[in-house]
């Protein structure tokens, strides 16, 4: 990519594409367009027919999702299927009709087997049945992954899926109905800090074990990925079944562990208690991501680092959730 290049990143706002948007500045692009959802609504093919038809991007970051937790894609299967294809479908298609140069197309770690040998390989995909809660989601990804296979075969076009782990930081979604277990933990921790609570009730059984990357460490992964060198870029599509790349932070840990971490920056010493009865989901999913990391990227920020950081992007949102009379100043996540 050159710095004037016109460049697309769908989902602008999120919080992957914000973190998308902050890495291109800072490699110094100025050509950017973004169009926020009331501007382009993207599950309408006419609407982005129209707009690549204007605008004729050479470079996408397609990062625009309906996304959510255990919760949310349990209660929604149905709008997370038919968004996501939606999106998908019309960005994708627009893209090619318009000569994209390259398309980064954003997915998800949950596209993988529920049982899946770890770490996981790239290769493992469409390898098992998969997690029940996140299964229509799931499916929506897979399509976009197939769809750019699909479109690479027919059609010569340049398209590569980047298959991000467990992602947290600013713009992220604090909503405990609708968020992912790390921004939730945060709000839980901060509410029962502040309200002066002796416990902290977690979901599940605190045994399965998660990664977790920070959003801006993705960013400047996928934009190293689309800058790669032709030859680089163009072996990702021809490698393996699919063209896509694992983006992980190499190490995991259990909810118990990132539960009582994140009340350890908090400051906040009360018990943490365990609700069995909810959902655990996927046992573990730690992501193989040696082909990125062979190729010269690798994660930088550490999960302590990270969650001062998401904790501090958050802390205005968070205050003003919780009634006056509790929001006393505090050091509640400060560095010592």
């Amino acid at each position: 990519m050159e710095p004037n290049s016109r460049i697309y990143i769908a989902g602008h706002r999120g919080l992957v594409g914000s973190a998308i948007c902050r890495s291109l500045r800072r490699s110094g692009h100025t050509n950017l367009l973004l169009r926020t959802r009331s501007e382009l609504d993207l599950t309408r093919e006419d609407d982005v027919s129209a707009f690549f038809s204007e605008q004729r991007p050479e470079y996408v970051f397609l990062a625009a999702a309906r996304v959510g937790g255990i919760l949310a894609n349990d209660s929604f299967p149905g709008d997370f299927l038919r968004e996501n294809l939606a999106i998908q479908m019309n960005v994708i298609e627009a893209s090619r009709d318009a000569g994209v140069n390259r398309l980064l197309f954003l997915g998800s770690s949950c596209i993988y087997p529920r049982m899946c040998p770890q770490p996981i390989k790239e290769d493992y995909l469409l390898s098992g049945p998969l997690e029940p809660t996140n299964r229509a989601y799931a499916i929506a990804k897979i399509a976009g992954i197939e769809m750019c296979r699909s479109y690479n075969a027919q059609y010569d076009t340049r398209y590569l899926a980047a298959m991000p782990t467990n992602l947290y930081g600013p713009a992220d979604n604090y909503n405990l109905e609708t968020s992912h277990v790390l921004p939730a933990l945060i709000r839980k921790v901060f509410e029962a800090k502040i309200e002066g609570r002796s416990e902290l009730v977690v979901w599940g059984t605190g045994t399965p074990r998660r990664e977790f990357l920070y959003s801006d460490d993705l960013g400047e992964a996928c934009v190293f990925l689309m800058d790669l060198a032709d030859e680089a870029y163009d072996s990702l599509l021809r490698s393996g079944s699919a063209p896509m790349i694992n983006i992980g932070a190499g190490c995991d840990l259990s909810i118990g562990e990132l539960a009582s971490l994140i009340c350890e920056i908090l400051e906040f010493d009360g018990r943490i208690v365990f609700d069995a009865g909810k959902p655990d989901g996927t046992p573990r999913k730690l992501l193989d991501s040696g082909k990125i990391e062979q190729l010269g990227w690798k994660a930088k920020t550490s999960l302590q680092q990270g969650i001062r950081l998401a904790f501090e992007a958050a802390r205005p949102l968070l205050e003003a959730s919780i009634p006056a009379s509790l929001t006393a100043p505090s050091t509640i996540g400060e560095a010592h």
